[in-house]
């Protein structure tokens, strides 16, 4: 063996020696997909991140490499808290708790200074004038939309005439008062835009293996 392939052999057995994260387990602590940590570690590498390792073995940061302190001018804390206050306004009760939490990590991993800032910023946004039913579908359409499942709704237009639609979610918008899912209507078979305080008994229609499973769990057993 030559004295470079014996240190490449060290070098190889010390860094087994040293404790590594697999992405499995940065799966499970983040709640993604392994998927999604193998991409977002090859997006650090290409920023120049120094992460070792190899999948299938597991990653680590270079030892005495220290990720920045993440600074904020006050102009981005104040937009921070606006866009958050918002969402807890106009979001719906699922998005406003998400909202809420999303401000309290932001604010832990800011600078002393920059936190007192979150609680003297001034800018609000009242939700009293908005009826509450018009965000009352909101998380079962963005549930839709990122689970690509289509919606069975029942419909009532500007004119107040109703209607039973199966429609495949796009997106969702807010114009200030009101919400608007954009959508493919199978029924009409054209893109349509739905007013979400316009529409009742949403229901997720079509079938996956979960259906399947939750269907099978529902029988009861044979005797």
């Amino acid at each position: 063996m030559t004295p470079q392939q014996q240190q490449q052999r060290e070098s190889r057995v010390v860094w087994f020696e040293i404790p590594l994260t697999t992405a499995a387990q940065l799966a499970r602590w983040l709640q993604i997909s392994e998927r999604t940590v193998y991409r977002d570690i090859r997006d650090l590498c290409l920023s120049g991140v120094p992460v070792e390792g190899e999948a299938g073995v597991g990653y680590r940061l270079s030892k005495g490499f220290d990720l920045p302190p993440i600074m904020f001018s006050l102009d981005e804390v104040e937009a921070m808290v606006t866009g958050a206050r918002m969402v807890e306004a106009w979001g719906g009760p699922v998005l406003a708790t998400h909202a809420r939490s999303a401000l309290s990590k932001i604010a832990l991993a800011l600078p002393p200074a920059r936190r007192e800032e979150i609680a003297r910023s001034r800018l609000f946004a009242p939700g009293f004038h908005i009826k509450p039913e018009a965000a009352a579908g909101l998380e079962t359409a963005r549930q839709a939309i990122l689970q690509r499942r289509k919606l069975r709704v029942e419909y009532v237009d500007s004119a107040g005439s109703p209607s039973l639609r199966i429609i495949r979610p796009l997106a969702v918008y807010f114009w200030g008062t009101t919400w608007t899912l954009a959508a493919w209507c199978e029924s009409r078979h054209d893109f349509r835009n739905f007013r979400l305080d316009r529409m009742s008994a949403i229901k997720t229609a079509g079938r996956t293996l979960e259906d399947f499973v939750k269907a099978m769990q529902s029988i009861p057993p044979l005797r």
